[in-house]
């Protein structure tokens, strides 16, 4: 049974499918990604990256959090060192993600300094726990729309472990209504209700099993969501998000900052 934020998905067909991953034939394809983005919205890209060089952070990550045992001293942790760290900006800034991210945009890259790191843990399943369903526009709208999200799993994330989840076609319909401005949306999410959203866009959520190496980029109008962890060996789910754009394109100011869960963003 899968869940986001306890509610329960309905796994009907036309409610629950598969996240198709990018096949090998395209995978060096730069205008088939780009048709594959504009029609899908995402692109689930299998073994993006060296899985060492995410054990390796993620063995990083827990290592530095592992004796913050009180919630203050784990976002001392988080949000001094881990944040702003030397290790997170490596990582981010990898060849296997900034090369491809200028091989796929044609141009010089700018990385928002606004890195999002996201732990999960077995039995947060009220409200608030897991990401809502929202699309990156409600919160990156001083600069272009065209920029890219990269969600990383930092290590191995079956459905159970609550990974990212798609409704599919939504940045469809979010571009229709924000080029005629009809959404009547509230700023900080669209809904909790992720079986609701799916009957009124009457639309799939897609998910995966994901491994570690793959990246699911998105655009700015692709509605997603987390699940909620339900491990039963009591596994984290850890994963990071970042947001490439091309140097050139205006720049959303308030996300220079690093990330911390009370900047208002």
């Amino acid at each position: 049974m899968l869940t986001s934020n306890g509610y329960v998905l309905d796994e009907s067909a036309g409610r629950l499918g598969e996240l198709e991953a990018v096949p090998d034939q395209e995978r060096d394809d730069r205008q088939a990604l780009r048709a594959r983005l504009v029609r899908d919205g995402y692109l689930f890209l299998r073994g993006l990256l060296d899985p060492e060089e995410v054990l390796g952070f993620r063995k990083y990550y827990f290592e530095r959090t592992a004796g913050a045992v009180e919630r203050a001293a784990f976002r001392k942790v988080l949000f001094g060192e881990v944040v702003p760290g030397l290790e997170y900006a490596a990582f981010c800034t990898q060849p296997a993600l900034r090369g491809w991210f200028e091989w796929f945009l044609g141009g010089e890259t700018f990385l928002h300094k606004r890195k999002i790191i996201r732990q999960t843990s077995p039995g947060e399943r009220g409200i608030g726990f897991a990401t809502q369903a929202h699309y990156d526009l409600v919160y990156l709208r001083e600069g272009t729309d065209r920029v890219l999200s990269a969600w990383i799993p930092l290590g191995d994330c079956p459905v159970t472990l609550g990974g990212l989840t798609y409704l599919e076609g939504s940045h469809h319909r979010v571009l229709r209504e924000e080029a005629a401005g009809t959404l009547k949306r509230p700023a900080a999410s669209i809904t909790a209700d992720l079986p609701s959203l799916a009957d009124e866009y009457d639309a799939r959520w897609l998910v995966t099993d994901y491994e570690v190496g793959d990246v699911v980029i998105h655009t700015a109008h692709t509605v997603h969501a987390a699940l909620d962890n339900v491990d039963p060996d009591g596994t984290a789910r850890l994963s990071t998000d970042i947001r490439y754009q091309l140097s050139t394109a205006p720049v959303d100011a308030r996300w220079q900052h690093h990330w911390h869960d009370q900047d208002g963003l």
